[in-house]
């Protein structure tokens, strides 16, 4: 009864003029200001959001999204446009007056007088050039490190690279099926989509269609996962019936195309210091149809369960913790929540963590270092300590081991995967291969 009351009232509301009921802006309005503390990530906030208001159907659930991801990557304009203090409800109006290019006939019935009189201004306003990091919607200490990584024009082209939202891309699992067979079944029912640019086991999809239900997803045929983050499998290369670790599994995604790779034989242990998020790679485990992954969990990167592995690997990737920065298509409230001391942190976790990984090479094995992180320190810094402390371990062209694979990227020795260069979210990876007489 409660909910058919809200819903007549919901209705009374909507205006015939304005694209949206003043209802769902004041929805968007509260969703924006909860995101906006930075106190949780964007998706859980607005998940939250959407399970405390299931009225909410799946356009308005879109449309709240799709408002609240666009402000959250062009936060510093819009702030330079609306003011700095202001208000989300403020943002959101000045998102659609200027990112959106609503008319001024659109705010009749959502906006008051006064409001409309803002707006106007707001359209008219030029808010001058600004400084590099205000034009790239980054955060100060953000564009001053990717500065010397770029140049000033870099930093520009790679924000704009993050400032578009990302495509959906598909992995086809190897095990069960093949590429062709999951296109032309997508194109069956009528689902645009095309091989992907780099990996010969993505899928792109033209839209975001909801595929959880899809046929081909339940029986694991394919997950999705980004392009880029499946080139990390293929630096990997597991063979069939090898010893191989996935050090930092979390919820598998990887794992499972390693699994794929290795057609479920020999042994991969899934490490991870999440139970939450190990259980939740056991029914994708099931679903891929691996028996040859095993979840193992660990307290920390020295915990005692790893000393029975050591020296006995013939491959480990280890998907390091990071700041994420290479992901902001998909999370630009990260650049708004990290921080320089979090970096900090981070540089410090990874090198532990590679080191204790490192142990569990045998000679001759391969070790794989990645991050999704923009940021030097995260990347070249980490593994440029890590070989300095190590000789046992020499560095391998990324290039060569894709190129051996069919797959052509200008990488150099390390891959270094950009969003605006290759459509791709932002990823970093070094191989390394421990002496034979180690």
């Amino acid at each position: 009864m409660e909910n058919k009351r809200r819903k007549a009232v919901q209705q009374r509301e909507k205006t015939a003029e304005g694209p949206v009921s003043r209802v769902l802006f004041i929805q968007a309005t509260q969703a924006l200001g909860a995101v906006l503390s930075f106190e949780h990530p964007a998706d859980a906030v607005l998940s939250r959001h959407f399970r405390e208001h299931r009225e909410l159907g799946h356009r308005d659930r879109a449309f709240i999204a799709e408002a609240v991801y666009g402000i959250l990557r062009r936060l510093r304009w819009l702030r330079r446009v609306a003011g700095e203090r202001a208000t989300p409800r403020e943002l959101l109006l000045t998102w659609f007056a200027r990112g959106e290019g609503w008319p001024m006939r659109s705010f009749e019935g959502l906006a008051s007088a006064t409001e409309r009189d803002w707006i106007a201004g707001v359209k008219a306003a030029e808010p001058g050039t600004g400084t590099l990091a205000e034009r790239a919607d980054l955060p100060d200490w953000l564009a001053e490190r990717l500065l010397p990584q770029y140049g000033e024009a870099g930093v520009l082209e790679l924000a704009h690279g993050l400032n578009r939202p990302a495509p959906l891309d598909l992995r086809v699992n190897i095990g069960k099926t093949d590429r062709d067979t999951v296109l032309e079944r997508l194109a069956a029912d009528g689902i645009a989509a095309g091989a992907g640019r780099h990996s010969p086991q993505a899928i792109r999809l033209a839209g975001k269609p909801a595929l959880q239900k899809h046929p081909l997803f339940l029986d694991g045929s394919f997950e999705v996962q980004d392009e880029g983050s499946q080139l990390l499998g293929l630096l990997v290369q597991p063979r069939r019936g090898e010893m191989v670790v996935d050090f930092c599994a979390g919820a598998g995604g990887k794992t499972l195309q390693l699994g794929a790779m290795m057609r479920s034989t020999g042994r991969l242990y899934a490490l991870d210091v999440s139970d939450k998020r190990l259980a939740k790679l056991k029914p994708r485990m099931a679903r891929a149809g691996l028996s040859n992954v095993h979840p193992v969990l660990i307290a920390h990167e020295r915990d005692a369960k790893l000393k029975r592995m050591a020296g006995k690997a013939d491959r480990v990737l280890v998907d390091a913790p990071c700041s994420g920065l290479g992901t902001l298509r998909r999370n630009p409230d990260l650049k708004w929540r990290q921080s320089p001391a979090a970096v900090e942190e981070m540089v410090a976790k990874q090198g532990a963590i590679l080191d204790a990984a490192a142990r569990l090479v045998r000679p001759g094995g391969r070790l794989v270092y990645a991050t999704c992180s923009l940021l030097a320190e995260e990347n070249d810094g980490v593994v440029d300590a890590f070989l300095a402390a190590h000789p046992d371990f020499k560095p391998l062209s990324t290039q060569d081991l894709l190129d051996k694979q069919g797959v052509t990227l200008e990488t150099g020795e390390r891959l270094h995967l950009l969003p605006h260069v290759h459509d791709t979210d932002g990823f970093f990876a070094a191989v390394l291969e421990r002496d034979v007489q180690a």
